[in-house]
């Protein structure tokens, strides 16, 4: 598949932040402050991160760089590579957990197989790591790193109070979130996550998927993740055990969310497995929470 990068913006958004778009495939973010330039994500590709930094160059004005990973998911920092030795990585601390976890070179190999465009990564990790909160002052602009757990265990946001944005990355998403597994922990983590940039009251929020910086996107993750959680919450034993639930009348991704029109087939199948796990994820909150009443 071919993938290339264009520079882009929304309305209203200040002329100091950039959106790094990767077709299809992801949103990266370049931030201009007075002190340094950021680059929350790396990119899927080498070459696609390489393809940014020569679009931003003009934009950025000699500052030095700073680079954020915002999670270890292929799609957002594949491309770090390109910036060792010429940018400090940061990100959370738990990012290093899942770079040392045997899954994280297994995808590597399954999508190199697949795709000759990824046969060139070189998993690359940060330089710079932090737990809960870290925060960048650029001078003009103040850039507050918020850990976002839930859809991954090391994914982090950023805040800018200065312009009230919230760059919410995968935590918030069009048309829904996937929580990082079928637990109930990893299920109060992404809520939790979604109220925690919710009461931030953000002027608009930016994710990384779904081409979109309304903040009404994140209620509407969260009514759709209350909404499941009403549905299950009526169902009888039989119908919590049954694995096959997400593709049942009343139960299915549609039931909850529009499927905008023109999304893709893949991107469809992509969302109802997210859908799969978010409901898995639900009932398993609920038999806890019936177990332990």
């Amino acid at each position: 598949m071919d993938v290339s990068v264009e520079l882009c913006s929304y309305p209203e958004l200040d002329d100091r932040i950039v959106i790094v778009r990767a077709g299809d495939e992801v949103d990266g973010v370049f931030v201009r402050t007075e002190r340094f330039n950021v680059l929350i994500d790396t990119l899927g590709t080498p070459e696609l991160c390489r393809m940014a930094l020569d679009l931003l160059e003009e934009k950025a004005a000699d500052r030095p760089l700073i680079v954020i990973n915002s999670h270890m998911d292929w799609d957002h920092f594949w491309g770090n590579a390109v910036i060792t030795g010429r940018a400090p990585i940061i990100a959370h601390a738990a990012a290093l957990d899942r770079l040392r976890d045997p899954s994280a070179q297994q995808i590597l190999r399954d999508k190199a197989s697949q795709e000759w465009r990824f046969r060139n990564v070189e998993l690359v990790g940060p330089d710079i790591t932090f737990s809960d909160s870290m925060v960048l002052n650029g001078g003009d602009l103040t850039l507050e790193l918020i850990h976002t757990p839930g859809h991954t265990p090391d994914h982090v946001a950023a805040w800018i109070p200065e312009l009230r944005i919230c760059l919410a990355v995968d935590a918030v998403e069009y048309p829904i979130p996937e929580v990082w597994s079928k637990s109930a922990e990893d299920l109060r983590l992404i809520r939790s996550s979604l109220e925690r940039i919710r009461d931030l009251n953000a002027r608009l929020v930016i994710p990384a998927h779904g081409r979109t910086s309304s903040p009404s996107m994140v209620k509407a993750n969260l009514g759709y993740f209350e909404a499941l959680a009403d549905r299950v919450d009526g169902l009888s034993e039989s119908q919590l055990e049954d694995g096959e639930l997400s593709r049942s009348s009343g139960f299915r991704l549609e039931d909850f969310v529009t499927i905008p029109a023109g999304m893709p087939l893949d991107t469809v199948t992509f969302y109802r497995n997210c859908h799969d796990t978010n409901l898995g994820a639900t009932v398993q909150a609920h038999i806890e929470k019936r177990n332990h009443a």
